[in-house]
């Protein structure tokens, strides 16, 4: 309650200085408004350098791969779903859209984010699988697992256990978790948003 009354005692004395002409003004110097104003817009040059050519290429193709490169809505806090080394990173040349997580087998794997199980089955090359989408259209999959905790249609909150680690599967190279994380259809590098470590 002082507080309050503090404030509103300083604005009106700032509205009392207005009224009575006690304001304070900032001199500038009129010349350098002038000089700014005349510059000739055909002396200046306004190509790309060589450097900077070659910087908007390479974020080009990388944006290909991401499309939340030049969204400023999304606002996700996404938790690592396991801890660990990451043996395999991110690489869309050569079509590898997950980063392989090493870990102890039997360690819980978590949702990164709340959302709705839309797939959680067996394969014969990745073994058990779960798949989850959650808000803003994003999904994040999780294969080569021992088990599965939740089935499809199940609702998960951010950091809840829905599966165990494992070795499962034709092209699992030891107990680790491959992670994949996707939105509007385009494959995302995780660990532009996920700690493993």
């Amino acid at each position: 309650m002082q507080q309050e009354l503090n404030v509103n005692q300083q604005y009106l004395a700032s509205i009392r200085k207005v009224l009575t002409g006690d304001v304070k003004t900032v001199d500038f110097d009129k010349d350098s408004i002038i000089k700014a104003a005349q510059v000739d817009a055909a002396s200046v040059n306004l190509s790309a350098s060589a450097e900077d050519s070659l910087l908007r290429e390479k974020v080009a193709r990388e944006d290909k791969y991401n499309p939340l490169a030049n969204t400023g809505d999304l606002n996700v806090v996404l938790f690592a779903p396991v801890k660990g080394t990451i043996s395999e990173p991110y690489n869309p040349e050569d079509k590898h859209f997950a980063v392989d997580v090493v870990t102890v087998k039997d360690a819980p794997v978590k949702a990164v984010a709340d959302g709705t199980v839309i797939f959680a089955e067996w394969t014969a090359e990745t073994g058990y699988v779960m798949i989850v989408e959650h808000r803003n259209d994003i999904i994040s999959v999780y294969k080569h697992n021992a088990s599965l905790n939740k089935e499809q249609g199940e609702l998960v909150k951010a950091g809840e256990v829905i599966a165990t680690v494992g070795n499962t599967g034709e092209l699992t190279t030891g107990p680790h978790l491959h992670f994949e994380l996707w939105s509007d259809g385009y494959p995302i590098d995780p660990t532009n948003f996920i700690d493993f470590e």
